[in-house]
């Protein structure tokens, strides 16, 4: 392909706007052909930042008027199934932010719509393995220079949460991205999750009943478990700390200027996950651009890991609901997705 990529995003929110001005200002080989928004003036707003862009109200009608090649997802996800069906219908190479969605039936309707296709179209949106530390740390497990992973400890914080916010989101919307990376970082699929109530969080919302504390056991045997806040006021962290038999790495600890002044010493915190993980985005982006125009159409988490990544959703919930270590089943991977 010699002619720019020409990207249709469908949702025109803080993600799809955030990534209408990524695509027209960082990211190379691409252009937002179109703006699929069914809030006129949310559409209007955000296709300020995509010169010449198309608007319109359903993808439907995007790929009627032949307005895109590719086309990326940036709906809440309980609206991803319905943009993914034409999408797949249309044969379009398919980047959806996570979840693929929210629920593994739906999921699971998802893949079998895709294996219809000669190979997998859709890259799931799970930022996190684009990220350089995440990405050096797992080049540190896979090569044994400490030894074998033996357990894995995350902390996933939010400084607050909006009012549409639930309970539920708490696995479903934040501790999702750890069923993806971690499985990703180890080599090894979640197969049961437990769920800890730890003392609550006064100024948490009321609605809210967290911190929670998430143990996952893996395949091979690594233990997991994640620290999910919300409430934390501070700002936005995210980091991981990997035990090995012979030393122990940790990841996303804030960087940049320390201060010492007035008998203290700080550091700024990020304020939200548009900035820790903006370099992230930039990398998936770009390289789903290109994977697109040298037509292999996914380099990244595919649609089976979505589906992964929502079974384990589901035992999360229930855990967390009813208590006790709940088992992730999951059938043989097809070989459409090896």
């Amino acid at each position: 392909m010699t002619e720019d990529l020409r990207v249709a995003v469908v949702g025109a929110g803080k993600m799809g706007a955030d990534h209408i001005a990524r695509i027209t200002d960082r990211i190379s080989g691409a252009r937002v052909s179109a703006v699929v928004e069914p809030d006129a003036g949310r559409a209007a707003a955000a296709a300020q930042d995509a010169p010449g862009s198309q608007l319109f109200a359903r993808l439907e009608d995007a790929i009627a008027a032949d307005a895109l090649d590719a086309v990326l997802i940036a709906v809440p996800g309980q609206f991803h199934a319905p943009v993914l069906a034409p999408a797949l219908a249309a044969r379009l190479p398919i980047l959806c932010e996570k979840p693929l969605t929210q629920d593994s039936a739906s999921s699971w309707e998802v893949l079998q719509l895709e294996q219809q296709l000669d190979r997998p179209h859709i890259q799931v949106g799970f930022m996190r393995r684009f990220d350089a530390e995440y990405q050096a740390l797992r080049d540190l497990v896979a090569s044994g220079e400490s030894g074998e992973l033996l357990m894995v400890r995350g902390v996933h914080r939010n400084p607050s949460v909006p009012d549409t916010y639930t309970n539920d989101m708490l696995i479903t919307d934040s501790v999702v991205h750890e069923f993806d990376v971690v499985p990703w970082l180890a080599g090894s699929r979640v197969v049961s999750v437990e769920v800890k109530h730890p003392r609550r969080n006064s100024l948490a919302p009321e609605r809210l009943h967290e911190p929670i504390l998430v143990i996952m056991e893996l395949e091979n045997g690594v233990l997991v478990d994640v620290e999910m806040s919300v409430s934390v006021q501070f700002g936005y962290q995210v980091a991981t700390e990997a035990v090995f038999e012979q030393g122990v790495a940790r990841i996303g600890q804030p960087a940049g200027l320390q201060l010492w002044s007035a008998g203290r010493c700080s550091t700024k915190e990020h304020e939200s996950f548009t900035t820790r993980f903006a370099a992230a985005y930039d990398e998936q982006i770009q390289r789903w651009v290109d994977a697109v125009r040298r037509g292999d159409l996914v380099d990244g988490p595919n649609a089976w890991d979505g589906y992964l990544v929502a079974l384990s959703c589901e035992a999360g919930v229930a855990a967390m609901h009813d208590g006790g270590v709940v088992p992730v089943d999951a059938p043989e991977r097809p070989a459409f997705y090896a």
